[in-house]
């Protein structure tokens, strides 16, 4: 069964934004503490993840340059056909962020591994370092967030990668605020606060640095990046990204 018929069967809902694709960073972007490409498909694009890290990023005085290339229902097979080799030669990141569907199934599992090992070898061949980012299950699936943490965080491990356990952060963040909306309205995209809460978790695994003393609302120095706002959420949101990396993060 190829890449994308095997994602279809949990990716149940179609786009609701355009895919984005940014080229290399130039001029002063260049520069930034952290350069980081996002592969993945809507749940990367949708909220604009890499441009909330971003904005977490410069509020903490940080600077982060961030590329993408996501497209609807894409795996990782999916993005390897289409020629991402290439373009991660030409970004020549400092941090390769990975991210397919849920992969809980143990086929699935095993494939996201192996294609994650085979676009791991091209992120290290340009000295950069992969990252797989943990998603999270439809909510008619909320058993199984689990086997996508484990799913995830072996891929990791076999790529000597960094995980970025952003789902198990929603269920550290549901733990202490069970109405917390963090899936979008249709019960698998994230809302804006669900973005957010894998954003704040991106920054703590790839500055590795706390997000505790992080402020409710977060003004970003570049404009036009997004301001994020956590409101009454800010406490438990924090708290929650800091229990997840501490439970799960490789050392």
């Amino acid at each position: 069964m190829g890449g994308r018929r095997r994602l279809a069967a949990v990716l149940l809902s179609t786009t609701v934004a355009p895919p984005l694709a940014c080229s290399a960073p130039t001029g002063p972007e260049a520069r930034a503490d952290l350069t980081v490409l996002f592969i993945g498909n809507s749940l990367t694009y949708t909220n604009d993840l890499p441009d909330l890290v971003r904005s977490i990023a410069e509020a903490a005085g940080h600077s982060l340059a961030a590329s993408q290339l996501a497209y609807p229902n894409y795996s990782l097979e999916d993005h390897w056909n289409a020629g991402v080799a290439a373009a991660i030669r030409e970004a020549r990141p400092d941090v390769v962020v990975m991210q397919q569907g849920p992969s809980s199934l143990p086929e699935n599992q095993i494939y996201l591994r192996a294609w994650a090992d085979t676009l791991a070898q091209v992120i290290r061949e340009v000295g950069a370092r992969p990252a797989l980012l943990m998603v999270w299950p439809d909510r008619t699936r909320m058993d199984y967030f689990a086997d996508v943490r484990d799913a995830y965080r072996q891929a990791a491990l076999a790529t000597r990668g960094i995980f970025v356990p952003a789902g198990q952060a929603w269920l550290e963040a549901w733990a202490l605020d069970p109405d917390l909306a963090l899936y979008g309205p249709d019960g698998f995209h994230p809302s804006r606060l669900g973005s957010e809460v894998a954003a704040l978790t991106l920054f703590r695994a790839l500055f590795d640095r706390s997000v505790a003393e992080l402020p409710d609302r977060m003004v970003p120095v570049t404009g036009g990046l997004p301001t994020i706002d956590l409101g009454d959420a800010g406490e438990v949101v924090r708290a929650a990204v800091e229990a997840a990396v501490a439970g799960w993060a490789l050392h």
